[in-house]
């Protein structure tokens, strides 16, 4: 019995010692490859070190401290951290390394952004913990990397690594412009986590707030600081590798869509400034982002950028910026991004907005605001909604680059092009003060759009108004209303027009004016014969096809609502008669002037018979049909009105009918 337990000491301390010399074999092996690891470093010019590497082996726990390397990059990139601990570490093949946890403590990280050296950039966070890891082992660090190369290199790395979850209780940055420039400022991140990553995708990410502080030269010479607060933000189904396309150039013919996040949102925000302005939106959110990395090379937009104490740019430069610029409109696809639940408050007053919404899709969506209640110099201002229809915002951008250079402008013709740029645009709701009446003038409605596009001139265009407007005494025009107890005027108008090619046909139609308690006007205009060649920017050639233009059939229809009675009260008072008089008066000047028409024109007899029946009775209708005799250029029809009016209704055949 003695020699058995005497052997079995002996086996123990044989396993014992076995173990210790396994542990510290497998802690030199762990040393040699961390020392590999930043000799790497080292050999491609930057600086690494570290503190005493020490491993547990029954744990699988590896400790590094004092960590600081400097790559080689131009501008250098500098991280620090005061240690790092990997546990339940293995590695599965000589190019994986995996760890049930990595904490890394006091992380420190320094660099500028390249081609603005004045730009530097600090982050410090306390603590990183990673769950879960797996990633790639032994890899070769690139030397003589630009900051964009930095990224692409990290989004490439990261899409080879997976972990369970990141968490980082706050992040401190710190980003400064030099001495030369005004500027700089804090970031504070805080509760940042991560959810289940892998591939270069993310399932979730979320951080608690987002605090800054951003010191910036306001108008006028004034210093200034903001000072900002968002909250909770989110993201959803993120996929990185899409952006380390954005900064290869190799991909930059890459021109199809990249789906990035599935759905990112944050709020409330919150932002101050040290001059009085104070905003709050309560939530911002977008669903479906994606990008085009053919429109969003970073590093063509870098090198365009002025640098810090070089001459200002030239206006080719400008436009080159500006096209850059619009590029990244281009290159972003995204689905219901809004703002909603905005409030500012300034100096002059109060301003809120419910929403501000704008869907992109190949650089065009609808630019939607609603809820907008403000104030003027004259009174609070309301609107229920503005739309700007299918907005262009890459194209609008370069075209107002075009009138960067005051020396050389572009054609006028070449204006047009704005057209294009948006396809219409609606106001709903609107309540404003009208001049100096102290009274609203109210929008029901107020809707423009165009299109069936002619080259850059649209064929068609339809026009609604819908509106309630005080009377003013100021104005002369309106002082008859007002005599007559008339104190608002609800004007609703639709106007439409239409070019159809096969036909060659123009139509203006419909086109309705209805002015409350005055009267209704409808009418139907035509033209024939209309060539494509009119719809044309050059103004020349428009005139030049315009003259193959013809007259159509003309059809008016006047319904009074009180405008006749308006009317013959206004003469009375000026001709300081009754009102039956005024009638009879304005009766008989129809009639004389008529005859005087119908000598060269039989048809007009027909008209002047309706128009005194249209006075006569209060309520009429009247209806005006001109039919061309024969084909009538129309610019020429136009001339014979401004010279000769009764030779240019000789030119059509009339017809005239009232009724109730």
């Amino acid at each position: 019995m003695k020699k058995i337990l005497l052997a079995l000491v002996a086996v123990a301390i044989v396993a014992v010692g076995g173990f210790f010399g396994f542990n510290l074999y497998v802690q030199q092996r762990v040393k040699a490859e961390v020392e590999a690891a930043f000799e790497q470093v080292r050999s491609r010019g930057g600086k690494a070190s570290h503190g005493p590497v020490s491993f547990d082996l029954s744990r699988r726990t590896v400790v590094i401290p004092d960590i600081a390397m400097e790559l080689a990059t131009e501008p250098p990139l500098i991280l620090k951290a005061a240690n790092l601990m990997a546990s339940g570490v293995s590695q599965p093949d000589t190019t994986r390394f995996s760890a049930d946890s990595i904490e890394a403590t006091d992380v420190e990280l320094d660099y500028a952004i390249a081609g603005q050296a004045a730009l530097k950039i600090n982050y410090k966070a306390p603590k990183i913990a990673i769950k879960d890891y797996s990633g790639p082992a032994g890899q070769t660090v690139p030397t003589q990397m630009s900051a964009i190369d930095i990224y692409r290199y990290g989004f490439e790395q990261f899409a080879k690594m997976s972990f369970s979850s990141v968490t980082i209780p706050s992040i401190a940055a710190t980003f400064n412009t030099g001495s030369g420039t005004p500027g700089g400022g804090e970031f504070t991140y805080s509760d940042l986590a991560m959810r289940d990553v892998k591939n270069g995708k993310i399932a979730s990410m979320t951080a608690g707030h987002a605090l800054y502080t951003m010191r910036m030269q306001a108008a006028a010479g004034k210093a200034d600081k903001l000072t900002g607060d968002l909250a909770n933000l989110s993201a959803e189904d993120i996929d990185l590798s899409t952006l380390a396309a954005v900064l290869d150039p190799q991909k930059a013919g890459d021109d199809t869509y990249h789906r990035t996040y599935g759905k990112v949102s944050a709020g409330p925000y919150l932002v101050t400034s040290d001059l009085g302005m104070r905003m709050r939106i309560e939530k911002i959110s977008a669903d479906e982002i994606g990008i085009r990395p053919s429109k969003l090379q970073i590093g063509t937009l870098t090198a365009l950028m002025p640098q810090p104490g070089g001459r200002p740019p030239t206006p080719a430069q400008v436009r080159a910026l500006v096209g850059k610029v619009a590029d990244i409109y281009d290159g972003i696809r995204m689905v219901n991004a809004e703002m909603r639940g905005t409030s500012v408050e300034l100096p002059e007053g109060p301003f809120k907005m419910s929403a501000l919404r704008y869907s992109l899709d190949n650089g065009q969506g609808d630019f939607v605001i609603e809820g907008v209640d403000g104030r003027s110099p004259k009174g609070a201002i309301k609107l229920d909604r503005f739309t700007l229809k299918a907005l262009n915002a890459p194209n609008f951008m370069r075209l107002v680059a075009l009138y960067s250079d005051p020396l050389q402008r572009p054609p006028p013709e070449q204006a047009v092009a704005l057209l294009r740029v948006i396809e219409g645009a609606e106001v709903k709701g609107l309540a404003a003060p009208y001049n100096d009446t102290n009274k609203p003038f109210n929008v029901d409605t107020l809707s423009l759009s165009w299109g069936q596009f002619v080259g850059s001139i649209p064929s068609q265009a339809h026009f609604i108004a819908k509106v309630v407007m005080p009377t003013d005494a100021a104005q002369s025009a309106q002082r008859p209303l007002i005599a007559a107890g008339i104190d608002k005027l609800a004007l609703n108008v639709d106007l439409g027009a239409g070019w159809t090619e096969q036909s060659g046909a123009f139509v203006v139609a419909p086109a309705t004016i209805d002015i409350g308690n005055v009267l209704q006007a409808s009418a139907r205009i035509s033209l024939a014969n209309v060539p494509r060649g009119v719809f044309s920017a050059n103004v020349a050639q428009a005139a030049t096809m315009g003259a193959q233009v013809e007259a159509g059939t003309i059809e008016l229809t006047l319904r009074d609502a009180g405008g006749v009675d308006l009317a013959v009260a206004q003469f009375a008072r000026g001709q300081n008669v009754d009102r039956d008089t005024a009638r009879r008066a304005i009766i008989e000047a129809i009639k004389s002037n008529g005859e005087q028409i119908a000598a060269s024109n039989p048809d007009t007899a027909a008209v002047v018979q309706a128009l005194v029946r249209f006075v006569e009775t209060p309520g009429q209708t009247l209806a005006l049909k001109l039919t061309p005799r024969a084909k009538v250029p129309a610019l020429q029809l136009v001339q014979l009105f401004k010279s000769d009016p009764e030779q240019a209704l000789a030119q059509f055949r009339i017809e005239a009918s009232t009724g109730l």
